[in-house]
């Protein structure tokens, strides 16, 4: 018996707005930078990167590079390519922690 397999492409799968903040939250509970890098990066390449790209003002290269789990995104890289897929970041409190 010969098993057949296929790559798997989780950007395939992001087609919703419900879907998207799910999987950027999962993503952000982790803690990875490169991991969350890398989703977001999933997230762009759903959307389109050319899109993302025009949209930021950014070379679709340059985002290809950043995104990645290799890369190091800056801040405002980050925030623009979830400003353009129609996210934003948010911030809560993790729960039973106190400022120190």
């Amino acid at each position: 018996m010969t098993v057949e397999t296929r790559s798997w492409d989780v950007a395939e799968h992001l087609d919703t707005p419900e879907r998207i903040a799910l999987y950027i939250e999962a993503v952000l509970e982790d803690g990875d930078p490169a991991l969350i890098a890398a989703a977001i990066g999933d997230v762009a390449r759903a959307h389109g990167m050319a899109q993302i790209a025009a949209e930021t003002g950014r070379s679709r290269e340059s985002l290809y590079r950043a995104l990645s789990d290799k890369g190091n995104p800056q801040l405002d890289t980050l925030i623009g390519v979830l400003k353009a897929i129609g996210l934003r970041l948010s911030v809560q409190p993790i729960a039973g922690s106190e400022p120190a």
